[in-house]
């Protein structure tokens, strides 16, 4: 791996030098991680004039869970419990003759931004914006193995949890459930709160679980995600509890079924991320449901649960190969609770077969 975080720093340092600059201060985590492997809490990258560091405030974790920091790196650990790695990597930037620092102000608070200045008054402070941001877009190989084995943890998951008995279980109650169950198969731990709706509840974008029983007749929707070796990914499905669904529950089961199939039909280098978006919103639109659809179709994964790219109307730019993105639309009525169908693909071109698809849990209307 110090091959391919050396070839990503060197991405970045070509990308800075274009704009004029060539030292770098990186704070933002996930960005970190991606170009110095994993690192001790609050540490920054400095992409030096003469060498690349990891300044750290205590010293990396001899057993880590998630690996270790890049050891073609100088780590820098500061002497003082207490000091701030980013002013000390100015510090140093200063130290090794740069005129200018790119800072990701984005991420850094205007107290900080202030300390940088103050260590190092001569050094100019430039905004590198998302510059990392942008080189994570695409994944390597590597890393979407990561994504692969994440969203096998998803699905196993989910199925074993679809196998036990779930009428007077409460959302709360089967949402740690599934958590624990993502840690017994290996992963670092939920990618973000798990997401189990009940009846009225079922369908809502972000429901947070309460104490609502499980009831016959209910819609159950779930969204979980597992983190792997830092990576996360994450799985969204809609079931029926009882025997037989209604009517109005197949009817709105396979209109979002059909919204979510339009948008994986999509995925494709060179679309634009606002098609994508139109091509399952339009399916729900058309039916008459368009005032109740999220503000989004799907967005990208990593290292991160929602980053770039957005499938939103508003987005501008387009996809690319080998970009993990989620495709979940949903409707929600009010009362009554709704669907959510969600899946992770990697974008693939049609040659290699189109999108491919991670999560693999049956999309069937199953009744419970």
């Amino acid at each position: 791996m110090s091959e391919v975080y050396a070839a990503r720093r060197e991405r970045l340092r070509e990308r800075c030098s274009a704009g004029g600059g060539g030292t770098a201060l990186v704070s933002r985590p996930a960005n970190v991680r991606y170009l110095a492997g994993a690192a001790p809490k609050g540490a920054v990258l400095l992409l030096g004039m003469g060498e690349d560091v990891l300044v750290c405030a205590g010293p990396p974790d001899d057993h880590p869970a998630d690996g270790r920091p890049d050891e073609a790196l100088r780590l820098r650990v500061l002497p003082v419990t207490g000091g701030d790695p980013a002013v000390a990597a100015a510090d140093l930037a200063a130290a090794q003759g740069a005129e200018s620092l790119a800072v990701e102000e984005h991420h850094l608070t205007v107290a900080r931004h202030r300390s940088l200045s103050s260590v190092a008054p001569r050094l100019r402070l430039t905004d590198l914006g998302g510059a990392v941001e942008q080189l994570r877009v695409v994944k390597d190989e590597e890393e979407i193995a990561l994504l692969r084995i994440g969203a096998e943890i998803v699905d196993q998951a989910l199925s074993e949890l679809l196998e036990s008995i779930l009428v007077g279980r409460t959302e709360r109650h089967l949402a740690l459930e599934l958590e624990r169950r993502l840690v017994d198969h290996g992963a670092d731990g939920p990618a973000f709160t798990t997401s189990v709706a009940t009846g009225p509840n079922a369908g809502r974008r972000g429901h947070r679980p309460t104490d609502r029983r499980v009831e016959e007749g209910d819609f159950l929707s779930v969204c979980l995600g597992a983190a792997y070796r830092g990576y996360r990914c994450e799985i969204g499905r809609t079931f029926v509890i009882g025997t037989s669904p209604a009517d109005w529950q197949i009817e709105l089961y396979d209109l979002v079924f059909a919204a979510q199939r339009a948008g994986r039909q999509a995925l494709a280098p060179g679309a634009a991320y606002r098609d994508v978006d139109r091509a399952a919103r339009q399916v729900l639109d058309s039916a008459g449901y368009g005032g109740a659809l999220p503000p989004l179709t799907g967005h990208g994964v990593g290292l991160e649960i929602d980053e770039d790219p957005q499938l939103a109307p508003a987005a501008m730019g387009k996809l690319d190969a080998c970009v993990p993105v989620t495709v979940e639309p949903g409707v929600h009525l009010p009362g009554r609770g709704g669907v959510r169908i969600d899946d992770t693909l990697v974008v693939r071109p049609e040659a290699d077969g189109g999108p491919e698809l991670l999560t693999i849990t049956t999309k069937e209307l199953l009744a419970l």
